[in-house]
């Protein structure tokens, strides 16, 4: 069976937030299908005037589809509001598991998310200069937030924020217990409301906001990767995308 996964990321982010995620699982498995887009507005330049809830919505169902049409499952994997992003593909679409990292289902303050960017740029030794400069440019973009981008992305939470006890789809919630940006007490909220059955949380004890480079997840990777492929193991095959 031919498995696809789907990686969103953060708000005002780009795809370097879950690409550690990503690396590891296509090197663990070549086979898989991954696909990071990057959400309007966003990338090397923040460009969030005129964008809305409604083009990142249109974004991610584009992308959901266009990976459906090649595999025979989808997992979606979200980051902060990618993380709502994909609860909100998952009341729409046959997702077949849910990881959530950081998800913001919480009103993000602007002025936190300028402090956890400074906080990150003090402590950059697990950063390649690549991801230096990413963040060095979240820091100042973060510090020049558009009023309206911060509408959009409330909506994009007070959209999807009251049906979570519809989501019924298999859902690990990773979340960082230093996460300036995201109470952990939002994976409490989210392991409680949610409609899934098969529910997962993991608690990273010094993960930040950006916890796809906290110091320990090389093992919470790995516990993904399991709960991705959970059903393959139970049936003592690896995922076949031939």
């Amino acid at each position: 069976m031919k498995t696809g996964i789907l990686f969103i990321h953060g708000f005002t982010g780009n795809t370097v937030e879950v690409q550690p995620l990503a690396d590891f699982i296509a090197e663990r498995n070549e086979k898989i299908i991954c696909s990071i887009p990057t959400l309007s507005g966003h990338g090397v330049e923040l460009k969030l005037h005129g964008v809305r809830a409604t083009h990142w919505f249109r974004d991610v169902e584009n992308a959901y589809r266009t990976l459906a049409s090649k595999v025979d499952q989808v997992v979606v994997v979200g980051f902060s509001m990618g993380g709502v992003l994909a609860l909100y593909l998952a009341l729409r679409y046959p997702v077949k598991r849910l990881v959530l990292l950081s998800a913001a289902v919480k009103y993000i303050d602007p002025k936190q998310l300028y402090l956890v960017a400074k906080e990150l740029l003090m402590n950059r030794k697990n950063l390649t200069d690549e991801q230096n400069r990413w963040l060095q440019h979240c820091f100042y973009q973060a510090k020049n937030m558009n009023p309206m981008a911060i509408k959009s992305f409330t909506e994009v939470v007070h959209q999807v924020t009251p049906y979570l006890s519809e989501i019924s789809q298999p859902v690990m919630i990773v979340q960082g217990e230093q996460d300036g940006l995201v109470p952990k007490e939002t994976a409490d909220y989210l392991f409680d409301h949610l409609g899934s059955t098969e529910k997962i949380k993991y608690f990273s004890k010094n993960g930040h906001h950006h916890i796809c480079f906290s110091d320990d997840r090389t093992k919470w990777f790995e516990q993904v990767y399991d709960f991705i492929f959970k059903e393959n193991k139970n049936q003592n095959i690896m995922p076949d995308c031939n």
